[in-house]
């Protein structure tokens, strides 16, 4: 199934994943370039909720650029297996190999990113169209991205609520993933 028929087939489970669903599907009919970062406007972008191997911890990192801990994710750059996207970047960022906990998305987001330096560069304001992926780490051994990340820990959901300095992310991605992980931490 395209990751087109996946985002299609994906059952909003709040208001605001149903406006995100149809905000994506229509920007991804109307730009066949929605996959690359290239497009300043909007693309899609990959992120996985990463579970400890003992199911009681996730994984947050110390985000340089939004200096916020946050979860892990990244550009599609072309790729339309998200999940694999997915995947590659909790690798990238964290050192950890991971799995589908979960088999296919687990929510939509649509999440705005402020005008930015990227590598001395100047990237405009513009939105990341996010498909998460729950996913489950096959050890606990950790590694930051410096580049990227300045710090990686395990942290409860609860300590993983209370680290983010970002209120919209907190209220309406965190604590959405939080409670829908809950039958997964068990």
């Amino acid at each position: 199934m395209s990751i087109i028929d996946e985002i299609k087939a994906f059952i909003p489970g709040c208001e605001q994943e149903e406006r995100d669903q149809v905000a994506m599907l229509r920007f991804l009919a109307a730009h066949d370039d929605a996959f690359d970062r290239e497009n300043l406007t909007a693309h899609m972008t990959a992120s996985a909720w990463v579970i400890s191997p003992d199911k009681r911890h996730v994984v947050m990192c110390y985000h340089n650029l939004y200096q916020s801990w946050s979860w892990t994710g990244g550009h599609a750059d072309g790729e339309r297996d998200l999940a694999a996207a997915a995947i590659r970047e909790v690798e990238e960022e964290t050192g950890l190999r991971t799995h589908l906990l979960y088999p296919g998305i687990f929510s939509l987001e649509n999440l705005t990113v402020e005008g930015h330096i990227k590598r001395g560069v100047y990237v405009p304001g513009h939105i990341h169209m996010n498909v998460t992926y729950l996913v489950q780490a096959e050890s606990e051994q950790l590694r930051q991205k410096p580049d990227e990340n300045s710090g990686v820990r395990w942290m409860t959901p609860e300590e993983a609520l209370a680290s983010s300095t970002e209120p919209w992310m907190v209220e309406r991605v965190y604590r959405k993933l939080v409670k829908r992980a809950q039958p997964y931490m068990k």
